[in-house]
Protein backbone atom coordinates (compact mmCIF):
# COMPACT_ATOMS: atom_id res chain seq x y z
CA UNK A 1 0.00 0.00 0.00
CA UNK A 2 1.94 3.53 -0.85
CA UNK A 3 2.51 5.55 1.43
CA UNK A 4 0.63 8.94 2.46
CA UNK A 5 2.76 12.23 2.04
CA UNK A 6 1.82 14.39 5.01
CA UNK A 7 1.60 18.10 3.97
CA UNK A 8 2.42 20.59 7.01
CA UNK A 9 1.30 24.34 6.33
CA UNK A 10 3.23 26.69 8.30
CA UNK A 11 3.00 30.05 7.17
CA UNK A 12 0.68 31.23 9.68
CA UNK A 13 1.34 34.46 12.42
CA UNK A 14 -0.99 33.60 15.10
CA UNK A 15 -1.63 37.06 16.08
CA UNK A 16 -4.55 36.21 18.44
CA UNK A 17 -1.92 34.52 20.98
CA UNK A 18 0.12 37.77 20.85
CA UNK A 19 2.30 38.36 22.88
CA UNK A 20 3.86 35.03 22.78
CA UNK A 21 3.07 34.44 19.39
CA UNK A 22 4.98 36.95 17.23
CA UNK A 23 5.69 37.35 13.47
CA UNK A 24 9.10 36.16 13.73
CA UNK A 25 8.22 33.44 15.86
CA UNK A 26 4.63 32.35 15.60
CA UNK A 27 2.27 29.79 17.36
CA UNK A 28 3.32 26.86 15.76
CA UNK A 29 6.98 27.56 16.77
CA UNK A 30 5.63 27.92 19.96
CA UNK A 31 5.07 25.04 23.21
CA UNK A 32 1.14 26.00 24.04
CA UNK A 33 -0.66 22.69 24.80
CA UNK A 34 2.60 19.96 25.83
CA UNK A 35 6.37 19.97 26.04
CA UNK A 36 6.40 20.46 22.47
CA UNK A 37 5.77 22.67 19.51
CA UNK A 38 2.87 22.94 17.87
CA UNK A 39 4.40 21.77 14.75
CA UNK A 40 6.57 19.07 16.57
CA UNK A 41 3.07 17.65 17.68
CA UNK A 42 1.79 17.51 14.26
CA UNK A 43 5.20 16.27 12.73
CA UNK A 44 5.18 13.66 15.45
CA UNK A 45 1.37 12.67 14.76
CA UNK A 46 2.38 11.39 11.47
CA UNK A 47 5.60 10.37 12.03
CA UNK A 48 5.00 6.31 10.85
CA UNK A 49 7.16 5.24 8.32
CA UNK A 50 4.94 2.12 7.44
CA UNK A 51 2.06 4.61 6.34
CA UNK A 52 3.27 7.89 6.02
CA UNK A 53 6.44 9.17 4.06
CA UNK A 54 8.37 11.92 5.50
CA UNK A 55 6.86 15.33 5.70
CA UNK A 56 6.94 18.05 3.42
CA UNK A 57 6.83 21.47 4.95
CA UNK A 58 5.78 24.63 3.37
CA UNK A 59 7.11 27.56 5.84
CA UNK A 60 7.83 31.22 5.46
CA UNK A 61 11.73 32.09 4.76
CA UNK A 62 11.98 33.78 8.14
CA UNK A 63 11.09 30.65 10.13
CA UNK A 64 13.21 28.34 8.03
CA UNK A 65 15.77 27.70 10.40
CA UNK A 66 13.77 27.18 13.57
CA UNK A 67 11.40 24.92 11.73
CA UNK A 68 14.50 22.73 10.53
CA UNK A 69 15.81 23.13 14.06
CA UNK A 70 12.30 21.60 15.82
CA UNK A 71 11.97 19.05 13.44
CA UNK A 72 15.47 17.59 14.02
CA UNK A 73 15.10 17.88 17.67
CA UNK A 74 12.68 15.03 17.14
CA UNK A 75 14.14 12.62 14.80
CA UNK A 76 11.87 13.80 11.91
CA UNK A 77 13.61 14.37 8.66
CA UNK A 78 11.64 15.84 5.79
CA UNK A 79 11.62 18.45 2.73
CA UNK A 80 11.11 22.40 3.35
CA UNK A 81 9.67 24.50 1.20
CA UNK A 82 10.17 28.41 1.57
CA UNK A 83 7.45 30.08 0.41
CA UNK A 84 8.77 33.99 -0.87
CA UNK A 85 5.49 35.30 0.48
CA UNK A 86 2.56 34.58 2.09
CA UNK A 87 -0.45 34.08 -0.66
CA UNK A 88 -3.25 31.56 1.58
CA UNK A 89 -3.27 28.02 1.51
CA UNK A 90 -4.40 27.30 -2.06
CA UNK A 91 -1.25 28.10 -3.62
CA UNK A 92 1.15 27.15 -1.15
CA UNK A 93 -1.13 23.34 -1.54
CA UNK A 94 -0.41 23.95 -5.23
CA UNK A 95 3.66 23.81 -4.65
CA UNK A 96 3.18 20.40 -2.87
CA UNK A 97 0.93 18.74 -5.27
CA UNK A 98 3.53 20.09 -7.92
CA UNK A 99 6.74 18.70 -5.90
CA UNK A 100 4.89 15.76 -5.11
CA UNK A 101 3.34 14.96 -8.44
CA UNK A 102 7.15 15.07 -9.93
CA UNK A 103 7.69 11.39 -8.76
CA UNK A 104 3.96 10.39 -9.08
CA UNK A 105 0.44 11.69 -9.63
CA UNK A 106 -1.07 10.02 -7.69
CA UNK A 107 0.52 10.31 -4.31
CA UNK A 108 -1.94 11.03 -1.76
CA UNK A 109 -1.68 14.34 0.33
CA UNK A 110 -2.58 14.89 3.62
CA UNK A 111 -2.73 18.91 4.32
CA UNK A 112 -2.53 19.43 7.96
CA UNK A 113 -2.32 22.97 9.49
CA UNK A 114 1.00 23.06 11.35
CA UNK A 115 -0.87 24.80 14.87
CA UNK A 116 -4.20 22.57 15.59
CA UNK A 117 -4.20 20.44 18.70
CA UNK A 118 -6.04 16.73 18.27
CA UNK A 119 -6.69 14.58 21.53
CA UNK A 120 -7.86 11.57 20.12
CA UNK A 121 -4.88 10.44 18.19
CA UNK A 122 -6.62 7.08 17.74
CA UNK A 123 -9.97 8.05 16.72
CA UNK A 124 -7.76 10.72 14.13
CA UNK A 125 -5.42 7.70 12.84
CA UNK A 126 -9.66 6.27 12.14
CA UNK A 127 -10.55 9.32 10.02
CA UNK A 128 -6.98 9.01 7.97
CA UNK A 129 -7.82 5.31 6.84
CA UNK A 130 -11.60 6.42 5.87
CA UNK A 131 -10.69 9.65 4.05
CA UNK A 132 -7.85 7.68 1.70
CA UNK A 133 -10.12 5.04 0.79
CA UNK A 134 -12.36 8.03 -0.39
CA UNK A 135 -9.52 9.68 -1.68
CA UNK A 136 -8.37 6.51 -3.76
CA UNK A 137 -12.56 6.99 -5.43
CA UNK A 138 -11.08 10.44 -6.50
CA UNK A 139 -12.70 12.55 -4.31
CA UNK A 140 -11.37 15.79 -2.39
CA UNK A 141 -11.54 14.78 1.33
CA UNK A 142 -12.08 17.43 4.01
CA UNK A 143 -12.51 16.18 7.90
CA UNK A 144 -14.98 17.55 9.06
CA UNK A 145 -15.02 18.04 13.13
CA UNK A 146 -18.03 16.89 15.07
CA UNK A 147 -19.35 20.03 16.81
CA UNK A 148 -18.69 20.52 21.08
CA UNK A 149 -21.12 23.25 20.78
CA UNK A 150 -23.11 26.27 18.34
CA UNK A 151 -19.32 28.06 18.00
CA UNK A 152 -19.25 30.65 15.60
CA UNK A 153 -15.78 31.03 15.34
CA UNK A 154 -15.48 28.22 12.18
CA UNK A 155 -17.13 27.70 8.89
CA UNK A 156 -19.28 24.43 8.62
CA UNK A 157 -19.64 21.75 6.43
CA UNK A 158 -22.90 20.16 5.43
CA UNK A 159 -22.74 16.85 4.90
CA UNK A 160 -25.25 15.55 2.06
CA UNK A 161 -25.43 11.90 0.70
CA UNK A 162 -23.62 8.97 1.77
CA UNK A 163 -20.17 8.38 -1.01
CA UNK A 164 -20.93 5.10 -2.33
CA UNK A 165 -18.71 2.47 -1.15
CA UNK A 166 -16.81 4.49 1.25
CA UNK A 167 -18.77 3.78 4.84
CA UNK A 168 -18.41 7.10 7.05
CA UNK A 169 -17.47 9.37 4.27
CA UNK A 170 -20.18 11.73 2.50
CA UNK A 171 -20.26 14.16 -0.43
CA UNK A 172 -20.41 18.09 1.10
CA UNK A 173 -23.92 19.24 0.69
CA UNK A 174 -22.46 23.10 1.35
CA UNK A 175 -20.07 25.07 3.11
CA UNK A 176 -21.57 27.62 5.61
CA UNK A 177 -19.34 30.90 6.53
CA UNK A 178 -19.13 31.95 9.99
CA UNK A 179 -22.19 31.79 11.40
CA UNK A 180 -24.40 33.69 14.14
CA UNK A 181 -25.18 32.15 17.17
CA UNK A 182 -28.95 31.41 16.39
CA UNK A 183 -28.08 29.43 13.22
CA UNK A 184 -25.40 27.74 14.46
CA UNK A 185 -27.37 26.34 17.60
CA UNK A 186 -30.30 24.91 14.34
CA UNK A 187 -26.30 23.07 13.33
CA UNK A 188 -26.03 21.29 16.38
CA UNK A 189 -29.98 20.21 16.51
CA UNK A 190 -30.07 19.11 12.83
CA UNK A 191 -26.98 16.83 13.36
CA UNK A 192 -25.65 17.23 10.00
CA UNK A 193 -23.26 19.99 9.95
CA UNK A 194 -19.29 19.67 11.68
CA UNK A 195 -17.22 22.45 12.27
CA UNK A 196 -14.36 23.07 9.17
CA UNK A 197 -10.92 21.91 10.01
CA UNK A 198 -8.82 22.89 7.35
CA UNK A 199 -7.03 19.76 7.03
CA UNK A 200 -7.53 17.45 3.47
CA UNK A 201 -6.47 14.06 2.27
CA UNK A 202 -6.62 14.08 -1.85
CA UNK A 203 -4.20 12.76 -4.82
CA UNK A 204 -2.00 15.35 -5.52
CA UNK A 205 -2.41 15.39 -9.67
CA UNK A 206 -6.91 14.94 -8.70
CA UNK A 207 -6.15 18.54 -7.18
CA UNK A 208 -4.06 20.34 -9.82
CA UNK A 209 -6.61 18.97 -12.44
CA UNK A 210 -9.23 20.64 -10.68
CA UNK A 211 -6.87 24.00 -9.59
CA UNK A 212 -6.61 24.18 -13.55
CA UNK A 213 -10.85 24.03 -13.97
CA UNK A 214 -10.90 26.55 -11.80
CA UNK A 215 -8.00 28.55 -10.50
CA UNK A 216 -5.89 28.79 -14.04
CA UNK A 217 -3.55 31.24 -12.32
CA UNK A 218 -3.00 29.94 -9.12
CA UNK A 219 -1.53 26.94 -11.45
CA UNK A 220 0.36 28.75 -13.80
CA UNK A 221 2.01 31.08 -11.05
CA UNK A 222 2.89 28.39 -9.12
CA UNK A 223 4.10 25.94 -11.49
CA UNK A 224 6.48 28.63 -13.33
CA UNK A 225 7.26 29.14 -8.97
CA UNK A 226 8.50 25.37 -8.58
CA UNK A 227 10.42 24.88 -12.27
CA UNK A 228 12.40 28.36 -11.40
CA UNK A 229 12.77 27.11 -7.92
CA UNK A 230 16.40 26.44 -6.11
CA UNK A 231 17.89 24.24 -3.48
CA UNK A 232 19.43 26.45 -0.55
CA UNK A 233 21.37 24.37 1.83
CA UNK A 234 18.69 21.76 3.26
CA UNK A 235 15.62 23.90 1.95
CA UNK A 236 14.35 24.35 -1.58
CA UNK A 237 12.78 27.83 -2.19
CA UNK A 238 10.21 29.02 -4.44
CA UNK A 239 10.45 31.69 -6.98
CA UNK A 240 9.42 34.95 -5.78
CA UNK A 241 8.57 36.37 -8.53
CA UNK A 242 6.35 33.84 -10.10
CA UNK A 243 4.67 33.07 -6.54
CA UNK A 244 4.15 36.31 -6.12
CA UNK A 245 1.78 36.78 -9.37
CA UNK A 246 -0.47 33.93 -7.89
CA UNK A 247 -3.60 35.13 -6.47
CA UNK A 248 -3.93 34.47 -2.63
CA UNK A 249 -6.69 32.25 -2.10
CA UNK A 250 -7.59 29.83 0.00
CA UNK A 251 -7.92 26.29 -1.28
CA UNK A 252 -11.60 26.31 0.40
CA UNK A 253 -12.42 29.21 -2.10
CA UNK A 254 -10.16 28.23 -5.19
CA UNK A 255 -11.00 24.44 -5.27
CA UNK A 256 -13.02 22.40 -2.46
CA UNK A 257 -16.57 24.69 -2.52
CA UNK A 258 -16.93 25.01 -6.59
CA UNK A 259 -15.99 21.58 -6.91
CA UNK A 260 -18.52 18.66 -7.51
CA UNK A 261 -15.77 15.91 -6.22
CA UNK A 262 -15.72 17.61 -2.57
CA UNK A 263 -16.04 14.89 0.04
CA UNK A 264 -16.29 15.44 4.27
CA UNK A 265 -15.21 12.42 6.68
CA UNK A 266 -16.83 13.90 10.65
CA UNK A 267 -14.07 13.18 13.22
CA UNK A 268 -14.67 13.45 16.78
CA UNK A 269 -11.01 13.67 17.59
CA UNK A 270 -10.75 16.10 20.26
CA UNK A 271 -9.97 19.05 17.70
CA UNK A 272 -8.65 22.27 18.49
CA UNK A 273 -7.02 24.85 16.23
CA UNK A 274 -6.12 27.07 18.90
CA UNK A 275 -7.66 30.16 17.68
CA UNK A 276 -6.91 32.15 20.67
CA UNK A 277 -6.17 32.26 24.57
CA UNK A 278 -9.54 31.37 25.46
CA UNK A 279 -8.90 27.55 23.76
CA UNK A 280 -5.89 27.26 25.71
CA UNK A 281 -8.10 28.22 28.54
CA UNK A 282 -10.20 25.34 27.48
CA UNK A 283 -7.42 22.78 26.69
CA UNK A 284 -5.78 23.45 29.95
CA UNK A 285 -5.16 21.69 33.31
CA UNK A 286 -7.63 24.25 35.78
CA UNK A 287 -7.56 24.19 39.22
CA UNK A 288 -10.55 24.60 41.71
CA UNK A 289 -11.31 27.37 40.99
CA UNK A 290 -11.18 26.84 37.12
CA UNK A 291 -7.83 28.83 36.53
CA UNK A 292 -5.04 27.41 34.01
CA UNK A 293 -2.08 28.74 35.88
CA UNK A 294 1.61 28.78 34.37
CA UNK A 295 4.85 30.12 35.41
CA UNK A 296 5.98 32.63 37.84
CA UNK A 297 2.46 33.17 39.17
CA UNK A 298 0.75 34.39 42.20
CA UNK A 299 -3.12 34.38 42.47
CA UNK A 300 -5.21 35.08 45.50
CA UNK A 301 -9.05 35.08 45.31
CA UNK A 302 -9.01 34.50 41.31
CA UNK A 303 -11.37 32.61 39.22
CA UNK A 304 -12.19 31.49 35.81
CA UNK A 305 -8.33 33.02 34.63
CA UNK A 306 -5.80 32.05 32.36
CA UNK A 307 -2.27 33.25 33.97
CA UNK A 308 0.68 32.71 32.28
CA UNK A 309 4.33 34.13 33.15
CA UNK A 310 6.93 33.74 30.21
CA UNK A 311 8.98 36.11 32.93
CA UNK A 312 8.12 38.49 35.18
CA UNK A 313 5.99 37.04 38.30
CA UNK A 314 2.08 37.45 37.62
CA UNK A 315 0.79 38.59 40.87
CA UNK A 316 -2.99 38.62 40.49
CA UNK A 317 -6.10 39.20 43.14
CA UNK A 318 -9.40 39.72 43.39
CA UNK A 319 -9.90 38.76 39.53
CA UNK A 320 -12.17 36.95 37.18
CA UNK A 321 -12.31 35.22 33.69
CA UNK A 322 -9.66 37.21 32.58
CA UNK A 323 -6.36 36.34 30.21
CA UNK A 324 -3.13 37.67 31.65
CA UNK A 325 0.19 36.54 29.53
CA UNK A 326 3.24 38.34 30.37
CA UNK A 327 6.46 37.93 28.37
CA UNK A 328 9.59 40.04 29.18
CA UNK A 329 8.82 42.73 26.83
CA UNK A 330 4.78 42.56 27.32
CA UNK A 331 1.79 42.03 29.10
CA UNK A 332 -1.85 41.40 27.73
CA UNK A 333 -4.75 41.78 29.88
CA UNK A 334 -8.23 40.96 28.25
CA UNK A 335 -11.64 39.62 29.39
CA UNK A 336 -11.67 35.85 28.15
CA UNK A 337 -14.80 36.43 25.73
CA UNK A 338 -12.61 39.15 23.97
CA UNK A 339 -9.66 37.53 23.04
CA UNK A 340 -10.18 37.29 19.58
CA UNK A 341 -9.99 40.60 19.53
CA UNK A 342 -5.99 40.60 20.10
CA UNK A 343 -5.72 40.58 16.40
CA UNK A 344 -7.01 44.13 16.45
CA UNK A 345 -4.26 45.22 18.93
CA UNK A 346 -1.37 43.46 17.09
CA UNK A 347 -2.73 45.53 13.77
CA UNK A 348 -2.58 48.84 15.92
CA UNK A 349 1.11 48.02 17.21
CA UNK A 350 2.03 47.11 13.50
CA UNK A 351 0.72 50.78 12.21
CA UNK A 352 2.43 52.60 14.99
CA UNK A 353 5.77 50.68 13.83
CA UNK A 354 6.14 48.93 17.53
CA UNK A 355 8.60 46.23 17.07
CA UNK A 356 6.74 43.93 20.09
CA UNK A 357 4.07 42.97 17.51
CA UNK A 358 6.95 41.55 14.75
CA UNK A 359 10.10 40.12 17.35
CA UNK A 360 9.88 37.86 20.29
CA UNK A 361 11.82 38.50 23.40
CA UNK A 362 13.96 35.97 22.65
CA UNK A 363 14.77 35.82 19.06
CA UNK A 364 15.97 32.66 17.24
CA UNK A 365 18.81 31.98 14.82
CA UNK A 366 20.17 29.25 13.21
CA UNK A 367 23.44 29.44 14.94
CA UNK A 368 21.31 29.91 18.69
CA UNK A 369 19.55 33.06 19.86
CA UNK A 370 20.02 36.48 21.32
CA UNK A 371 17.62 38.09 23.99
CA UNK A 372 17.80 41.60 24.69
CA UNK A 373 18.37 42.28 28.53
CA UNK A 374 18.57 46.00 28.71
CA UNK A 375 19.10 48.79 26.39
CA UNK A 376 19.54 53.00 26.67
CA UNK A 377 21.07 55.96 24.31
CA UNK A 378 24.37 54.70 23.13
CA UNK A 379 24.43 51.29 24.56
CA UNK A 380 22.74 48.36 24.19
CA UNK A 381 22.84 44.91 26.61
CA UNK A 382 22.12 41.39 25.00
CA UNK A 383 22.32 37.77 26.37
CA UNK A 384 24.06 35.27 23.73
CA UNK A 385 23.60 31.27 23.10
CA UNK A 386 25.34 29.92 21.06
CA UNK A 387 24.87 25.93 20.18
CA UNK A 388 27.58 23.34 20.50
CA UNK A 389 29.81 23.35 17.23
CA UNK A 390 27.58 26.77 15.67
CA UNK A 391 29.10 29.96 14.46
CA UNK A 392 27.73 33.71 13.42
CA UNK A 393 28.89 34.71 10.28
CA UNK A 394 31.99 36.57 9.52
CA UNK A 395 30.82 40.14 9.75
CA UNK A 396 31.63 43.85 10.68
CA UNK A 397 29.80 46.83 12.29
CA UNK A 398 29.37 50.48 10.75
CA UNK A 399 28.35 51.96 13.72
CA UNK A 400 28.97 50.01 16.72
CA UNK A 401 31.64 48.46 18.85
CA UNK A 402 30.62 44.79 20.86
CA UNK A 403 31.97 43.82 23.76
CA UNK A 404 31.95 39.84 24.83
CA UNK A 405 31.93 38.47 28.35
CA UNK A 406 31.88 34.60 28.63
CA UNK A 407 29.12 33.27 31.32
CA UNK A 408 29.09 29.71 30.33
CA UNK A 409 31.32 27.24 27.48
CA UNK A 410 34.26 27.99 24.91
CA UNK A 411 34.11 30.96 22.71
CA UNK A 412 36.41 30.83 19.78
CA UNK A 413 36.70 34.58 18.73
CA UNK A 414 38.32 35.83 15.57
CA UNK A 415 38.76 39.76 15.45
CA UNK A 416 40.94 41.34 12.80
CA UNK A 417 43.66 38.76 12.21
CA UNK A 418 43.54 37.18 15.27
CA UNK A 419 41.80 34.16 16.39
CA UNK A 420 41.75 33.04 19.97
CA UNK A 421 39.89 31.19 22.84
CA UNK A 422 37.72 32.53 25.49
CA UNK A 423 37.16 30.29 28.82
CA UNK A 424 34.51 31.24 31.47
CA UNK A 425 34.60 34.97 33.02
CA UNK A 426 37.00 36.32 30.36
CA UNK A 427 36.49 39.04 27.69
CA UNK A 428 37.50 40.84 24.80
CA UNK A 429 36.88 44.10 23.04
CA UNK A 430 35.60 44.33 19.31
CA UNK A 431 36.43 47.99 17.61
CA UNK A 432 33.98 49.56 15.16
CA UNK A 433 34.73 48.31 11.38
CA UNK A 434 36.57 45.11 13.26
CA UNK A 435 35.89 42.05 11.11
CA UNK A 436 34.93 39.39 13.61
CA UNK A 437 33.19 36.13 13.85
CA UNK A 438 32.08 33.91 17.11
CA UNK A 439 32.00 30.07 17.25
CA UNK A 440 30.95 27.68 20.04
CA UNK A 441 34.02 24.51 19.61
CA UNK A 442 32.87 23.05 23.06
CA UNK A 443 30.18 20.65 23.41
CA UNK A 444 27.90 22.57 25.51
CA UNK A 445 26.09 26.05 25.06
CA UNK A 446 27.87 28.57 24.93
CA UNK A 447 26.64 31.72 27.00
CA UNK A 448 28.19 35.23 27.04
CA UNK A 449 26.77 38.79 27.22
CA UNK A 450 27.24 41.30 24.52
CA UNK A 451 27.33 44.52 25.34
CA UNK A 452 27.02 47.07 21.80
CA UNK A 453 28.01 51.20 22.10
CA UNK A 454 27.78 53.10 19.22
CA UNK A 455 25.20 56.01 17.69
CA UNK A 456 23.24 53.04 15.94
CA UNK A 457 22.20 49.48 17.11
CA UNK A 458 19.78 48.34 14.90
CA UNK A 459 20.06 44.68 13.88
CA UNK A 460 20.80 45.74 9.84
CA UNK A 461 24.37 47.40 11.02
CA UNK A 462 25.77 43.97 9.71
CA UNK A 463 28.01 43.22 6.45
CA UNK A 464 28.36 39.37 6.29
CA UNK A 465 31.61 38.53 4.63
CA UNK A 466 30.98 34.72 5.00
CA UNK A 467 27.67 33.05 6.36
CA UNK A 468 27.73 28.89 6.80
CA UNK A 469 23.84 29.13 6.56
CA UNK A 470 23.46 30.91 3.11
CA UNK A 471 22.19 34.18 4.57
CA UNK A 472 22.89 37.53 2.56
CA UNK A 473 25.07 39.87 2.84
CA UNK A 474 23.22 42.87 4.81
CA UNK A 475 22.52 41.70 8.62
CA UNK A 476 19.39 40.99 10.49
CA UNK A 477 21.04 39.91 13.13
CA UNK A 478 24.56 37.64 13.56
Amino acid sequence: MAKIHPVILSGGTGTRLWPLSRALHPKQLQALVGERTMIQETAARVDDRKRFAPPLVICNDAHRFVVAEQLREIGIEGAIVLEPEGRNTGPAVAAAALILAREDAAALMLVLPSDHAIADTEAFDKAIATARAAAETGALVTFGITPSGPETGYGYIERGAALNGVPGAYRIARFVEKPDKRTAEGFIAGGRHAWNSGMFLFRAGRYLDELQRFQPRILAAVRAAVEAGVDDLDFFRLDGPAFARAPSISIDYAVMEPTEAAAVVPADIGWSDVGAWSALWELGEKDGDANVVLGDVVAEDVAGCYLRSEGPLIAALGIRNLVVVACRDAVLVAPRDRVQEVRGLVEAMAAAGRHEQTSPSIVHRPWGTYQSVDAGEGFQVKRLTVKPGARLSLQKHARRAEHWVVVSGTARVTRGDDRFDLEVNQSTYIPLGTVHRLENPGPEPLRLIEVQSGDYLGEDDIVRLDDVYGRGREGDGG
